[in-house]
């Protein structure tokens, strides 16, 4: 199989070359960091190619249209931000600047950073709380057709499928809707990069896909994917160049070639015996299974009494989780698994009391918003003790990170009811940055 730019940056490397450009090292890593392929860490020229500026033959955009193809979408944009940059160059390309925005409330803080550098009006859509699971469930497409109704100005749709937990949303069904109204749909798929390659199709039916091959691929981290279905490569440039260094690491560039092409051959087939494995261990360890709900099914969730003893046993034991709640533990299995990964976890498991109903009570309502995110963002801010922050207006996203999923928003004003929900489930930041000297008044909420 092609690997067009992991290719030529070999054949470079292996040429007599002098090197008296950039990256400093000239290929020849300093003592310490021999782990480092510095031979194919290399700069733009015409023999390895440029991101945001290829020519004919380019083997960057050789690699993405691979890419393109293997996912079913129009064009492929390689990242070397992280999806944070892609969901910033997503909605500057859907959405503008100073627009309406359908927004999912469980949005990842980097979609609440994007609306203050893009100057964008969010209307939130609500997610149904799954009460036994304690966690949110999937968009329902209705809603996102009754909101469209209230709100016809909204130019993009942006939603979290799957989300931290693994839950995904119907989103041809999501499409359809949005597309009816005018409107394009927007993914943070950030957890879903794996996803096509267990023959998911749903990022197919969006207008542009954001995926972290870092999260769930063999890549390393930052590297990240943006897809997209009516632009082109052009377009994805465009506005991923305000967003991302002009000196994108080709290392990180060529390890995306190689992951897709062990994807199409061996990892492929490695992943369909790790969704065998989680599938297992759903049936015999209690785990996050919602009837009706699509679930990515790699990711186990294990449903505890108290997730954050369980991480800390699971830890003690060598078992590294992902991320813990007072409910639950989430645990991230990839092709990079296999059974051994499953007999060291049921292993640490021993003992360890899983099962019963989450303890997590569902989010509040989201607090009145009295200032633009853009306006709360860039105010003069200040540290507050939490005691003294109810009333003020938020300039920060209280957001327990993972999953990162704001309480109160920047601009939202803080009330007693999220300080109480924040505190409940575990989440103290010791101060919460708040606009300097802002009380807002009645006649301010938006």
């Amino acid at each position: 199989m092609p690997t067009p730019l992991y290719d030529r940056l070999c054949i470079l490397a292996h040429q007599p070359l002098t090197r008296l450009d950039m990256p400093g090292h000239h290929g020849h890593p300093a003592p310490g960091l021999e782990f480092w392929p510095a031979h194919l860490d290399v700069t733009e020229h015409p023999a390895t190619g440029d991101l945001f500026d290829p020519e004919e033959g380019d083997p960057i955009q050789e690699a993405q249209d691979l890419w393109a193809k293997e996912v079913g979408m129009d064009a492929c944009l390689f990242l070397t931000g992280g999806s944070t940059q892609g969901i910033h160059a997503a909605l500057a390309l859907t959405a503008g600047v100073g627009s309406e925005v359908l927004l999912d409330r469980g949005s990842h803080r980097s979609v609440f950073n994007a609306l203050a550098l893009l100057d964008l009006t969010p209307h939130y859509l609500p997610r149904p709380w799954l009460e036994e699971e304690g966690v949110t469930g999937p968009i329902q497409p209705q809603d996102v057709e009754r909101a469209l109704q209230e709100h016809p100005n909204v130019k993009t749709v942006c939603i979290t499928s799957p989300t931290y937990y693994g839950v995904l949303s119907n989103l041809p069904a999501i499409a359809a809707v949005c597309h009816r109204h005018g409107a394009k749909l927007m993914v943070d798929g950030a957890h879903g990069a794996h996803l096509p390659f267990l023959g998911y199709t749903g990022y197919q039916s969006a207008d542009v896909v954001v995926v972290s091959a870092h999260k769930t691929l063999s890549a390393p981290g930052q590297t990240a994917l943006l897809l997209a279905q009516g632009y082109t490569g052009d377009d994805l440039r465009r506005v991923a160049s305000l967003y991302g260094t002009s000196s994108p690491n080709y290392v990180m560039m060529a390890a995306l070639d190689v992951v897709r092409d062990y994807l199409e051959r061996d990892g492929r087939q490695a992943y369909t015996e790790t969704a065998k494995l989680v599938e297992n261990l759903r049936s015999t360890h209690p785990a996050l299974r919602p009837v009706g709900v699509e679930l990515d099914p790699t990711r186990l969730v294990l449903k505890c009494g108290d997730g954050y003893g369980a991480a800390r046993t699971l830890m003690e034991r060598g078992i590294y989780y992902e991320m813990a709640d007072s409910g639950h533990v989430v645990l991230i299995f990839t092709c990079a698994d296999g059974p051994q990964t499953v007999a060291a976890l049921t292993a640490a498991l021993e003992g360890v009391e899983l099962g019963g109903s989450s303890p997590l009570p569902p989010p509040p309502p989201p607090p009145p918003q009295v200032m633009s995110p853009r306006q709360a963002l860039f105010a003069p801010m200040e540290g507050v003790e939490w005691a003294r922050a109810e009333g003020r207006v938020c300039a920060c996203q209280l957001a327990p990170y993972p999953p990162g999923i704001p309480v109160v928003a920047p601009g939202e004003k803080v009330d007693k009811k999220h300080l109480a929900y924040l505190a409940q489930i575990g989440y103290n930041t010791g101060s919460i940055q708040v606009v300097q000297n802002h009380w807002p008044s009645k006649g301010e909420i938006l």
